[in-house]
């Protein structure tokens, strides 16, 4: 973080910019929002590891980058990107959106780091399959199969990670995962069982198998097995 003034401006934000992004901050010192917004504008620059640079401009003492830039409230973020200024946000913001404000600034923002932000089963998926090594890819992937029980996948995935703590937290919740669904094929095995002689005569029987079988994890092996035992009953 730098202090810039009305004469360092174009050295320290706009020059600068050339080589790495900045976000100017336009705070005084009476401006309550400005003291909430400037600590987590701080901590989110700072979390990216000086791919992303932070210029504080004290508005009363330097009147004349606020006049030039037609700014009437703060606080007012602005970026600076190549040499260019453009507007950012005006106000306080919620940490997790000021997080992702500054995130998107990162240079080269990679295709995995994407795809991980994205967030459904099928991009993690590729994530995985692009940066096997890189534990947030997993992590976020182990955590979506046991938000969707799937947790022997989770285990799978997650396990070559370990001692690293949140490997071990994932592998705990897979873990309870592992237990209740043991006890959910434990039940749909015995029902399906007790149905597949009359499946290809009864439409009940043949309704209940797939009232069952339409609760269990579609890519778990036991699944497949009753898939695959229901199907020969079948035809």
């Amino acid at each position: 973080m730098v202090d810039v003034t009305d004469a360092t401006f174009t050295e320290l934000v706009i020059e600068r910019s050339k080589t790495v992004p900045v976000i100017v901050d336009l705070w005084a010192e009476w401006c309550g929002p400005c003291k909430t917004l400037g600590p987590m504008l701080e901590a989110a620059v700072a979390a990216t590891g000086g791919q992303v640079e932070l210029a504080k401009v004290d508005v009363d003492a330097n009147p004349a980058i606020a006049n030039a830039l037609r700014v009437q409230s703060i606080p007012a973020v602005f970026v600076a990107m190549d040499g260019k200024l453009m507007p950012g946000f005006i106000g306080a913001q919620p940490e997790a959106k000021i997080v992702e404000f500054v995130k998107q600034l990162v240079p080269g923002l990679d295709e995995v780091s994407l795809l991980i932000d994205a967030g459904d089963e099928a991009s993690l998926l590729r994530a995985v399959e692009l940066a096997p090594e890189r534990s947030d890819a997993a992590f976020a992937l182990g955590r979506h199969f046991v938000a969707t029980n799937q947790p022997q996948r989770a285990v799978d995935l997650v396990q070559p990670f370990l001692p690293d703590p949140e490997a071990e937290v994932i592998l705990l919740e897979a873990a309870r995962g592992l237990d209740s669904l043991h006890e959910v094929f434990a039940a749909a095995e015995e029902r399906i069982g007790a149905l597949l002689d009359s499946v290809r005569t009864d439409e009940v029987a043949k309704a209940a198998c797939v009232d069952v079988l339409e609760t269990l994890p579609p890519t778990d092996p036991r699944t497949l097995a009753l898939r695959k035992s229901f199907a020969s009953r079948l035809y």
